[in-house]
């Protein structure tokens, strides 16, 4: 690292707690936000810890989003669903030489907008995406791994690379924007999907799952002017061990208990997501079968073995199409 930096991260859940906390051990000035009522940030204020880690003194504690914009890298990592709000609440702070760095994965169900779109909306600074595999639990325990960042500046990608990389987050420069997006958030999708086939004792369907996820999801990223090979790396495809397999995936958990009819209420946002890409399908024009047997699971109640059933019965053609 050549040079400390002043981060405010806007998020106190699981994965924006894991930000400061790591960002923190790199050695830059880091601030984390949490709105006043919030169970999760007075827990911060009065133990400085959550059931995942612990944030030294050193990380400051701050419900002032005054404090947040004063700040030159302004990290967002909250629901999907609500940057759009966040956004409009920041938009009456003056343009400056800031960036902000989106640490979430989904898309807007209204619009079908990727999240750099949303924020762009409101915001003429540069907007980065940190997106790729990892969990709060390995990442805490000091277990390695690879990510992306990517953003339409490049040079501004390339100086977070450069501060951000460490020992722990093993950094790549991504150059498919949308590809990234995309890629990222259907991953959760497919991630509901193997929480379901492990949900009625079809895990072994996993790797068809994995194989025939990629190839839709590419077609989509296309289709929307990314680049299709996006999908095979860190974005998605690179990120089904965490999703599909781990313990600690929200949506592969949440698939599962969903087919079994129990409860959980924790954030899969993968449920939607998948929702904007059956927006984003008929719009396009692209066949999403496996979004679409999540969806009709998810909203239409449609009945598990008969969407595995359609899905086998689709017509015969050649794998890679």
């Amino acid at each position: 690292m050549t040079e400390r930096k002043r981060v405010a991260v806007i998020g106190c859940g699981r994965w924006g707690s894991l930000i400061a906390w790591y960002l923190d051990r790199m050695g830059h000035e880091v601030c984390l936000y949490g709105r006043e009522g919030s169970a999760a940030f007075a827990r911060f204020v009065a133990e400085r810890k959550n059931d995942f880690l612990t944030l030294p003194e050193t990380v400051c504690l701050t419900s002032s989003l005054d404090e947040v914009m004063s700040r030159e890298i302004i990290i967002i990592s909250v629901g999907s669903q609500q940057l759009r709000g966040l956004m409009e609440e920041l938009s009456v702070y003056p343009e400056g030489n800031r960036v902000f760095v989106l640490c979430m994965k989904g898309i807007e169900i209204s619009t079908g907008k990727r999240l750099s779109q949303v924020a762009s909306e409101f915001r003429k600074e540069p907007v980065a995406v940190w997106l790729g595999p990892g969990h709060v639990q390995d990442f805490y325990r000091g277990q390695p791994n690879c990510m992306v960042i990517d953003s339409e500046n490049e040079a501004v990608r390339d100086v977070l690379i450069r501060h951000f990389s460490g020992d722990l987050i093993r950094f790549y420069y991504g150059t498919d924007l949308i590809g990234n997006e995309i890629g990222a958030a259907a991953k959760n999708v497919v991630g509901i999907a193997a929480g379901m086939l492990d949900g009625v004792g079809l895990s072994s369907l996993k790797g068809a799952l994995m194989s025939r996820g990629t190839t839709e999801i590419a077609r989509l990223i296309h289709a929307l002017g990314g680049q299709s090979h996006s999908a095979y790396g860190l974005c998605h495809l690179g990120d089904y061990e965490a999703t599909l397999f781990s313990p600690h995936s929200h949506n592969r958990r949440f698939g599962e208990c969903f087919i079994k009819g129990e409860t959980f209420d924790r954030l899969a946002e993968g449920y939607y997501t998948v929702a904007a890409l059956m927006k984003l399908s008929r719009e396009y024009a692209v066949e999403l079968p496996i979004c679409n047997a999540v969806y009709r699971l998810l909203y239409l109640h449609a009945d598990p073995k008969q969407e595995l059933d359609a899905l086998f019965a689709r017509s015969q053609k050649a794998e890679f199409c």
